[in-house]
C-alpha cells in the first residue's frame, strides 16, 4: 500500500533525501491497507525546538515529531497526521552513531510513521515491538536493523 506523502522543505539543509525516497519509506511503514495521507515537514533547529517545547515540554530540539491526526466523526479524512524531522540533529546523530545518513533518514521516517499508526515507546514492551518492526521494515528497504 502506498500513501499520499507531501513533503514540506522548511530546512536550509542542502542534502536532503528525494521526495521518492520519503515516500517509499512511509509506504513501507503502513500496517494496513486503508488509503491514507501523511504530511512529513523538514525543518531545522529552531522550529524543532519550538514545536518539542510547545508539545514535549523539553527544550530542545529533536530528531522526529509525530502528530497523529483523528478527524471528527462527521468528517471523512484519511490523513494519518503530520511528521516533522529536523534535518540537522538527523545529520548529526547519524555522524556520532556512524550511521549511513540515508539509512537514519529512513529510520526517522519509519519511526515516525509507526507513532502515527498508534505505536509508541513508553515502556519496555512497548519499545520492543517499535524497535523489532522498525528493524523489520528497514530490512525490506535494505537499510541494516538500527538498533
Amino acid at each position: 500500500m502506498t500513501a499520499e506523502i507531501e513533503i514540506q522543505r522548511a530546512s536550509s539543509a542542502t542534502d536532503l533525501p528525494c521526495d521518492s525516497d520519503f515516500q517509499r519509506w512511509a509506504s513501507a511503514a503502513l500496517q494496513d491497507n486503508e488509503e491514507t495521507s501523511v504530511v512529513i515537514r523538514l525543518v531545522d533547529s529552531e522550529e524543532s525546538l519550538q514545536l518539542n517545547n510547545n508539545y514535549r515540554g523539553r527544550d530542545k530540539p529533536t530528531n522526529v515529531l509525530s502528530f497523529p491526526f483523528e478527524a471528527p466523526a462527521e468528517i471523512a479524512d484519511n490523513s494519518l497526521g503530520d511528521i516533522v524531522i529536523c534535518a540537522p540533529v538527523v545529520e548529526q546523530q547519524a555522524r556520532q552513531q556512524n550511521k549511513p545518513l540515508n539509512a537514519h533518514w529512513a529510520h526517522m521516517v519509519v519511526h515516525g510513521m509507526l507513532h502515527l499508526q498508534g505505536y509508541d515507546h513508553q515502556d519496555d514492551e512497548q519499545a520492543e515491538e517499535m524497535e523489532r518492526l522498525e528493524g523489520e521494515i528497514l530490512a525490506t528497504l535494505g537499510f541494516p536493523d538500527p538498533y
